[in-house]
């Protein structure tokens, strides 16, 4: 079961203010509520739930108060960050006439953009409630509620769990925002204003804390499905130093290959089917997934998240969204620019079983038309086991959960690391890896490739990886985010696509932030 999530339940989310940190509860009710395990792990789940839920699915309520969002959805995580990662990219292109969303492959995007402040503001909000289970969690608190021996140390699971999560979050504004507010349980409580933290420190900071909650986590694949061990701070410092050098400027491709391969060797198998990993059992015997945020239609109901995935790529076909377990869904929003599709070759043939593509042309004379641009039906609320949908409520919400981090990344990130010049890995396994890939996709050895560029990564990993929020990072590592010489439909808002500045290889501290914290410093460009 989705455990984790489902605690969360019984807790209230309390509201996002602009600092970081905010008091808690009296002190009564904090004892009370972290005087056992069960109430520990309650507030450990809030952690994870934050990931998947927001306070209410109706409109103008959410856990997270963001000036001009009226629909809580938006303010949902993976929404919010798959909006900046994706629809920024030749991946993504959405049909809905919102300013702030158009903005996204417009590349004409401004501090001021509340789709922005929303992904700013959950991050911070889900950090803050990091910090203060590991306040709560520190030794000195466990020793005063008399917390020792099997139940302290499970504690202190928990806490290393906290603090992978923080270190997750701080990655993302990281890699969103360079250098963002920056808060630990170490700073006081209540009215404090966070210092700013710049882009190498914190890189620094991330990868410390990874290795020093490592021997904390449980150990590979022996957690509670849907909770952080010690694979997922693996993955997350493999992909944070594949990605060194746009964070601090040195390479550190040697060691992507290092924690890329403790996870590759650590038990984990790709899944036989590749479209098994994004339909509504993928909770269950999944070998591949390291780590899952978990959704359910009915017990964590959020119109964000894999229902925005799923629903959002969907025409109003009643006989086709019943066949993706989304009979009342189908929200004419998202679709591909032509790139997509065509990194598949023939993909309407379906030789590569990764191209999930519906209806739609292949070209794009209008941005806002749903019909120009394929469909792209990756997502399914559809069990793999019996072919059944699973209980929706309305039609509309889905039970797939998302995968933060899977096998198949750590192999190209293996690869990428070994084509870059990286000390410790091989040619001859890197490709390797590479065609177990290919020979999933193409369900045997007529895919296998006798050697690979890193064109042919980038490539890959589109195929791979697509509208799983990797693009905007992979294309910026590549140097073609901006760059003139790599475009795509729309990009820049030209019907051709054309270049843009380099500040938008990251974005805009919020105007707001800016004002009330005289610690930022507003990003080049904005």
């Amino acid at each position: 079961m989705k455990q984790c999530t489902y605690l969360l339940l019984v807790l209230c989310l309390a509201a996002c203010t602009k600092d970081l940190d905010r008091k808690p509860l009296n002190a009564n009710i904090a004892d009370l509520q972290y005087s056992t395990v069960a109430g520990y792990k309650q507030v450990l789940a809030k952690a994870y739930g934050s990931y998947s839920l927001v306070s209410s699915t109706g409109v103008g309520n959410s856990d997270v108060n963001v000036p001009g969002i009226t629909d809580a959805a938006n303010t949902d995580f993976l929404r919010a960050w798959w909006n900046l990662q994706e629809l920024t990219t030749d991946e993504a292109i959405c049909a809905w006439n919102d300013a702030n969303l158009q903005s996204f492959h417009n590349f004409s995007w401004t501090a001021n953009n509340i789709l922005i402040n929303a992904m700013y503001a959950r991050s911070l909000f889900q950090i803050t409630v990091c910090n203060e289970f590991i306040r709560e969690s520190a030794d000195e608190k466990l020793n005063s509620r008399n917390m020792t021996g099997h139940d302290a140390d499970e504690i202190r699971r928990f806490r290393a769990e906290a603090r992978f999560l923080r270190a997750f979050q701080y990655w993302v504004l990281m890699d969103l925002f360079a250098n963002p507010p920056f808060v630990t349980e170490q700073d006081p409580i209540g009215k404090h204003i966070p210092r700013r933290i710049v882009r190498k420190d914190l890189f620094d900071y991330v990868i410390a804390e990874l290795k020093a909650i490592e021997p904390e986590l449980a150990a590979p694949r022996e957690n509670e499905y849907g909770r952080a061990d010690r694979a997922a701070a693996w993955a997350l410092l493999a992909r944070l130093y594949l990605n060194a050098e746009v964070y601090t400027g040195t390479a550190a491709y040697t060691e992507a290959i290092t924690y890329a391969s403790n996870v590759i060797n650590a038990g984990y198998v790709l899944m036989p089917e590749y479209k098994h990993l994004f339909m509504a059992d993928n909770n269950r015997n999944n070998t591949e997934t390291i780590l899952a945020i978990a959704y359910d239609a009915t017990k964590s109901q959020n119109y964000g998240g894999t229902t925005f995935l799923t629903c959002a790529a969907h025409g109003t076909s009643p006989e086709i969204n019943k066949a993706y377990g989304i009979p009342g869904g189908g929200w004419q929003g998202n679709r591909s620019t032509k790139n997509l599709p065509l990194a598949f070759g023939d993909y309407s043939g379906n030789t590569d079983t990764r191209a999930m593509f519906g209806s739609g042309s292949l070209e794009i004379s209008n941005a806002l038309t749903f019909g120009e641009g394929l469909g792209v039906h990756k997502f399914s609320n559809i069990n793999a086991a019996d072919g059944m949908q699973p209980y929706s409520p309305n039609g509309v919400l889905v039970s797939i959960d998302f995968p933060l981090f899977r096998l198949a990344e750590m192999y190209l990130i293996y690869v990428e690391a070994v084509k870059r010049g990286a000390a410790g890995g091989s040619e001859a396994t890197a490709l390797e890896y590479f065609n177990l890939l290919r020979q999933r996709a193409y369900k045997g050895t007529g895919g296998n490739v006798g050697s690979v560029s890193l064109d042919d990564v980038l490539q890959e990993r589109m195929r791979e990886l697509y509208w799983e929020g990797f693009r905007r990072t992979d294309l910026i590592r590549f140097k073609r985010f901006t760059s003139a010489s790599w475009l795509w439909p729309w990009k820049a808002g030209v019907d051709e696509g054309s270049g843009a500045p380099e500040y938008y290889n990251v974005f805009p501290i919020p105007s707001a932030e800016i004002i009330s914290n005289n610690n930022l410093v507003q990003n080049h460009g904005y």
